[in-house]
């Protein structure tokens, strides 16, 4: 092992580490690996510095595949992380299973909010009509903190394309005591669909509907032409994000 990496290692290896050492491996991982290739950086982080410690989390939406099949070819058996909010699109479960079973994804893990968080607090189920932000924590914050209790980092899909808080999106940031990754930061629209197209790999069918962002279904709605293809997310409220990361990160 090289002294840079033993010094990873070193870094990565106690999963109660405070703040200071958080933010010394942060600092350490954008210097050495900041401005690799997605690829590169997926082989790293999943074989080298955390190895049975990190995890995709996927909606299996519009642009899912591009990172779940660079994922893939890196090691199948990375767990994916998928959060059944129990109100997703019956088409987004079906792509689930699809992608999932093309790429040769092994650890599809779909986490459902607690049935007890569910029965106390959106009993009707219908919670999103009238506080989205606390839906959206019930359904989605909470379960991927508890399913992230195993894991030092996590890998997400989003891109500085996408806009809003996007815009500014670094490669490797630290939220919630973890290292987040996200390899496709720079990536834009054109090269995820070239990507797509080299692999032949299947689209979500809502996307030729005019869903080119998918949430669930009661909160996503079609996007005219012209339009932020984020515009159909909780149309008509001043939210744009799910919660899961909008936390505060470095």
């Amino acid at each position: 092992m090289s002294a840079s990496m033993a010094h990873l290692s070193a870094l990565t290896a106690d999963p109660a580490a405070g703040r200071s050492r958080q933010t010394d491996l942060l600092e350490l991982l954008r210097r050495r690996y900041g401005a690799w290739e997605a690829t590169d950086l997926l082989t790293v982080a999943v074989h080298h510095l955390f190895p049975g410690r990190i995890a995709v989390v996927s909606s299996f939406g519009a642009e899912a595949a591009a990172l779940l099949a660079l994922v893939a070819a890196v090691d199948p058996a990375t767990p994916v992380i998928f959060l059944d909010t129990g109100k997703h699109f019956p088409e987004t479960l079906a792509y689930r299973d699809r992608l999932a079973a093309t790429l040769g994804l092994t650890d599809v893990r779909s986490v459902a909010p607690d049935p007890a968080d569910l029965a106390a607090a959106d009993p009707m189920g219908d919670l999103h009509r009238f506080a989205a932000d606390r839906c959206c924590h019930l359904r989605k914050v909470l379960p991927l903190k508890r399913v992230l209790a195993g894991f030092d980092a996590w890998i997400s899909g989003r891109k500085r394309f996408q806009g809003g808080a996007r815009a500014a999106l670094p490669t490797i940031e630290a939220a919630d005591g973890r290292i987040k990754l996200n390899p496709l930061a720079d990536w834009d629209a054109a090269r995820l669909q070239r990507l797509r197209d080299r692999a032949g790999l299947p689209a979500h069918p809502l996307v030729a509907e005019g869903y080119p962002s998918i949430g669930c279904a009661p909160c996503t709605e079609p996007v005219a032409p012209g339009e932020d293809p984020r515009a159909g997310r909780w149309r008509g409220q001043d939210k744009t994000e799910c919660g899961i990361h909008n936390r505060p990160a470095r």
